[in-house]
């Protein structure tokens, strides 16, 4: 899977593309056949962000924004609505059984 970190109107630490790097290739091993992860950072009135685009098969795109008040939580909070995307669009995942059965 292709991995592409950038940093839009502000500067990331090296610790923080490394993290990246991590958290991209654990969301790789959840989706079927992962192509291309891209996370861009950027800056807000006041505010951090980070989005996520996880390209998987031929052209479903998932797409997560998260907002905080530094870069590190803006990723976790993205991080969080790509995998319930995934949960929710996998159908071999047990959480969507539970709730199709309930």
């Amino acid at each position: 899977m292709n991995i592409s970190i950038t940093a839009r109107h502000c500067e990331i630490s090296e610790e923080l593309r490394e993290r990246t790097r991590q958290v991209l290739e654990r969301l790789g091993t959840l989706v079927r056949r992962p192509l291309e992860a891209a996370v861009v950072f950027d800056v807000g009135p006041q505010v951090a962000l980070a989005e996520i685009r996880l390209k998987r098969g031929r052209s479903d795109v998932l797409v997560a924004t998260g907002q905080d008040k530094d870069h590190r939580s803006a990723l976790d909070r993205a991080v969080d609505k790509i995998r319930r995307q995934v949960e929710r669009d996998d159908p071999t995942s047990k959480r969507r059984g539970a709730r199709e059965l309930a």
